[in-house]
């Protein structure tokens, strides 16, 4: 899925590329998550769509509920759907943010493997910046 530890970073354009792809994927299921949320709000709640739609943001937002609910079917679908929303937030935000924190950590992984190639004799040391201890 991503490239090892021990190999380059990925090249720029390629990288650009990813990125969209999994924020893709992250829209797709926060679309999929508004819908399911807009439509079992309509049902269960009894609520006009666009209300539906507003309660289904809010509580994948991770701001809670507009207004009250009168029956028990859109209370019980509330809670769940709050449960859920909860974790979908969580999934999608990670699914968004995975390439770019392994780019990071993968940044740190070819300098370190650069700085072993370097101090196990390959490449002659830079004086710049390095100190000798006495």
């Amino acid at each position: 899925m991503f490239e090892h530890r021990s190999e380059a970073l990925l090249p720029r354009h390629l990288f650009r590329r990813r990125v969209v792809r999994y924020a893709t994927y992250a829209g797709a299921l926060l679309v999929g998550s508004l819908t399911m949320g807009t439509v079992g709000f309509a049902y269960f709640a009894d609520e006009k769509p666009i209300d539906a739609l507003l309660n289904a943001a809010m509580l994948l937002g991770g701001m809670g509920p507009v207004g009250q609910f009168d029956s028990t079917a859109g209370k019980l679908f509330a809670t769940f759907f709050a449960l859920y929303a909860g974790l979908a937030f969580l999934g999608i935000a990670t699914i968004l943010f995975a390439p770019i924190f392994h780019r990071l950590i993968h940044g740190f992984h070819v300098e370190e493997q650069r700085r072993k190639e370097i101090s196990g004799g390959t490449k002659k040391p830079s004086s710049r910046g390095t100190q000798e201890s006495p």
